[in-house]
């Protein structure tokens, strides 16, 4: 009796698997059968290849031990079929009423998602948004990755904490903050975009210039000329000094520093949960935990590596030094100051000892991979590579590429300035309601006829819907252009062309006039069997995707499910087919796929409309 439950492609490995142990003995009983899907579904539904591999390191005949194979393979009442093929893969097809069965299993809430039976929490490291700063199109991929697969590892059962880790402390925000106190300006009307000019001039008023005197002075520019050089550096020296001040009655508690600290950290935010909310992403103030939150727990962390023995001073600094490579990790200055290294370090702490997290996920852009290679060896180094029960900890950082415009550079306004994340989803929004607003004109179309507020939000859940699945759709580590033309296309790999089939699908659903799908199954025509073995495999690509951190195979195989739709419902009429059983049973497919399709977009965070 096989367990229905599971995906069939991995009652295949199992009986496979035992094929091999009774064959060729128990050493074998975990060898890989390498189990996929058939290319050509004439051959059958599945391929078994490991045989020729296995059969080299037995020094047999892949062929014969093929046969050998086939003739053990408990697979009664499931596969009809077991074929050996070419110089020794085994097709198999199954039999139909194993079909149904694992289509009635899978047509449950849990859409054949099996739980994680692992207790321990996740945290994922996304967002980091920095205080007095505008959210630019980086902060798009890390976002948006973290917050699917947040979804994903929610989906299977586990408990995440999403780690918006924000840079809400230290010099850099007292310099701001000293700067807009003492020029008296009102923090409670302050603007994002009023606090970002104010954060870059901070940093220009505080920036000095000594190299510059020393060679003027070198190459004798005249006193004139040094003489401005002196009185800039004099000018930048005061405000550092100043914002040194700042910071060290912000950390001795000075109120008004802390409420207008407080303030500058409300302004940033509410305009950054403005683009969270159109962006449907889960990141709210309780996943708020930022520099600020540790600290108080920096000078526990040095000493932890002191007392391990693993802290060396150099030069009054401490560091940490690895043995494979001879960039150490600084953990102390000389004067005393901590790192963003000592704050990650506490971090770690924090995720890995106190809320007992087995797996850290950085979801942060690649020019940050030598840190967290860094970061990672010497949280393990001082042994919080373990969570207090012992179990080991997953450390990964996800390094997404960047996101380009047509001249293959990273996007840039025409002035050469980033691009801020508003901008690009207003102008997300703006291209998708633009195409509802065009196609609504079309009486044929579903949204002919609906009012402007409904276009609008139709229109923005497809411009952002487009955006985030072509960010999600490309592998994570590469770079991709950014071309709303394609994005918002409603044909080809895109989020609208998906979301689009399951509109169609909520349509034809609805002009059936059933509100109960729940006939039989019936699979006869080569299209329904290919769309069920399709529908099969979700359990399995979200297990994927969970365990890989591959947001991109869900994206794949969405779209080859609706491709996989779209062959049925030509070949297969649903509501003019006259038999009621088929009838019954092609609505039941229908609406599973569409249920299936809902909860997968859920998973990129994208919306489905009704009507498109």
């Amino acid at each position: 009796m096989q367990d229905m439950t599971k995906d069939p492609k991995q009652i295949i490995s199992d009986a496979v698997q035992a094929a091999f142990s009774s064959t060729l003995g128990a050493e074998y009983k975990d060898v890989n059968p390498v189990v996929r899907l058939s290319q050509n579904p004439k051959f059958g539904d599945y391929q078994i290849n490991g045989i020729m591999g296995l059969a080299k390191k037995t020094s047999q005949n892949p062929r014969e031990l093929a046969e050998k194979i086939v003739g053990v393979i408990d697979l009664e009442g499931f596969a009809e079929s077991l074929e050996v093929a070419g110089p020794g893969f085994i097709n198999v097809t199954l039999t139909p009423s194993a079909l149904i069965e694992l289509c009635v299993e899978m047509d449950s809430p849990s859409l054949g998602v099996l739980q994680s039976e692992d207790l321990h929490p996740i945290a994922i490291d996304l967002c980091g948004v920095n205080v007095a700063k505008q959210l630019h199109v980086g902060h798009l991929r890390s976002t948006i990755i973290g917050d699917s697969l947040s979804r994903v590892f929610e989906r299977v059962g586990r408990t995440v904490y999403r780690e918006n880790h924000l840079g809400d402390w230290g010099l850099p925000i007292a310099m701001v903050l000293d700067r807009l106190m003492r020029s008296g300006v009102n923090l409670d009307t302050l603007s994002i975009t009023d606090l970002n000019t104010a954060y870059q001039e901070a940093k220009l008023v505080a920036k000095d210039d000594c190299g510059g005197i020393k060679t003027a002075e070198r190459i004798s520019a005249g006193p004139h000329r040094i003489l401005e050089l002196q009185e800039q550096n004099a000018d930048a020296t005061a405000a550092q000094e100043s914002a040194k001040s700042a910071l060290v009655k912000l950390q001795q508690g000075d109120k008004d520093l802390l409420l207008g600290w407080e303030k500058l950290i409300n302004c940033t935010m509410k305009d950054v949960y403005a683009s969270l909310d159109l962006l449907h992403v889960k990141l709210g103030p309780e996943h708020n935990r930022g520099e600020s939150f540790y600290r108080d727990r920096l000078e526990s962390v040095v000493d932890s590596f002191v007392k391990s023995n693993l802290a060396e001073e150099d030069d009054g600094a401490l560091v940490v030094r690895f043995k494979d490579r001879k960039r150490p990790l600084l953990i102390r200055k000389s004067d005393g100051g901590f790192m963003y290294a000592t704050t990650d370090l506490a971090a770690v702490y924090f995720r890995t000892q106190e809320l007992g997290c087995d797996r850290l996920i950085y979801v942060v852009d690649a020019r940050q991979r030598d840190h967290f290679k860094d970061l990672f060896d010497a949280s393990t180094l001082v042994g919080w590579n373990k969570t207090p029960d012992g179990t080991s900890v997953k450390f990964e950082h996800i390094p997404f590429g960047s996101v380009l415009g047509e001249d293959k550079k990273p996007l840039k306004t025409r002035s050469g300035s980033n691009v801020t994340l508003s901008s690009l989803l207003d102008e997300a929004v703006a291209r998708g309601r633009d195409e509802v607003k065009r196609r609504s004109k079309d009486e044929s179309s579903q949204t002919h006829g609906m009012g402007e507020e409904e276009l609008s939000t139709i229109g923005r859940q497809i411009g952002i819907g487009a955006i985030k699945y072509a960010d999600l759709s490309n592998d994570l580590v590469t770079d991709y252009v950014f071309d709303m033309d394609r994005m918002v296309s409603f044909e080809g790999n895109t989020g609208p062309y998906i979301q689009y089939a399951c509109a169609r699908i909520t349509s034809l659903l609805e002009k059936s006039g059933e509100t109960d799908f729940s006939s039989n199954f019936i699979i006869n025509t080569p299209q329904e069997r290919q769309l069920v073995i399709t529908l099969l495999q979700y359990g399995a690509v979200v297990q994927n995707v969970a365990q890989n951190l591959e947001p991109h195979i869900l994206c794949m195989w969405l779209h080859e499910l609706t491709g996989a739709f779209s062959s049925f419902y030509q070949a297969c009429p649903v509501l003019k087919v006259d038999d009621g059983a088929i009838r019954g049973s092609r609505l039941r497919l229908s609406e599973l796929t569409r249920r299936v399709i809902v909860d997968g977009l859920d998973l990129l965070g994208i919306e489905v409309p009704q009507k498109m």
